[in-house]
């Protein structure tokens, strides 16, 4: 029945935080057509919000000035941002200095180099409070793995930003930064706090290389500030989920890379994923 179908695609939404038109027609063993519909008639209703091939929370996003906090976005696409974090830990490297902006994704991937003693010696620069404080919780007296929190004024989203954080980055220089955002479309990556955009472009330009970290339901979600346009990074690192429009968007600006959600063989504790 209708209403049982759209109680599981609201539980779906309700425990990752999106569900994807294709995962519901396999779930639910019905069309594609009559999995929209049910997305559909849930939108009308208020209890989620459609977008590219699928259905979000209908706090995820919302107008361009609407920050939500760290812990009402840990909960959204759950799944996608673990696979994603995983694919951006696969590029890190022994010796390197790395940066870490504030977010969801960024701080998944903080837990994962935290515990990956093959990664030492590494230097990591972040802007968010949350990550310095795993990376440091996690090696007590280890100076092999080197914590450079910027400083600054702390956002809801647990970033420090503003002219201390930026004047901070302006004098380092790491080899490869990790980004997240709030939205990102075909004209680039946004977010809904002005000083977050310029700490976040500050970073941009300390970094040798710069990916950024965005599951597939930050697909058209747009923010008040602009942080930089799509080919002013060097990777986009996102997860199956996101549509077809999008990849082509994104292929004809930067390098695409699609992190897989499935979660990959067990591996030797204090091996690298």
């Amino acid at each position: 029945m209708a209403s049982q179908r759209q109680e599981h695609i609201l539980a779906v939404v309700r425990a990752h935080g999106a569900a994807r038109v294709a995962d519901l027609v396999v779930s639910l063993d019905v069309s594609d057509m009559t999995v929209r519909r049910d997305i559909a008639e849930l939108a009308r209703a208020g209890l989620v919000r459609r977008v590219h091939g699928g259905a979000v929370a209908p706090d995820a996003g919302g107008r361009p000035t609407d920050e939500p906090g760290f812990e009402a976005k840990r909960t959204w696409a759950q799944d996608e941002k673990r696979a994603i974090a995983r694919a951006a830990l696969a590029t890190v490297e022994p010796g390197q200095s790395i940066a870490l902006s504030a977010g969801t994704t960024t701080h998944l991937l903080a837990e994962l180099v935290a515990a990956t003693p093959a990664l030492r010696p590494l230097t990591v620069v972040t802007n968010a409070v949350g990550a310095a404080d795993v990376l440091h919780r996690a090696t007590p007296g280890d100076d092999r793995l080197e914590v450079i929190l910027t400083g600054g004024v702390r956002t809801p989203s647990d970033a420090l930003v503003g002219p201390v954080a930026d004047a901070t980055l302006a004098r380092l220089r790491v080899d490869r930064a990790y980004l997240g955002v709030h939205g990102v479309d075909a004209d680039g990556l946004t977010t809904p706090n002005l000083a977050e955009a310029a700490t976040n472009r500050a970073l941009i330009a300390a970094a040798a290389a710069t990916t950024v970290l965005a599951d597939h339901t930050k697909w058209g979600v747009t923010g008040l500030a602009r942080i930089a346009r799509l080919d002013e990074v060097d990777v986009l690192l996102s997860d199956e989920g996101l549509p077809a429009d999008a990849r082509r968007a994104v292929g004809d600006a930067t390098r695409l890379q699609l992190a897989p959600t499935t979660t990959p063989a067990t591996t030797t504790p204090g091996e690298r994923p």
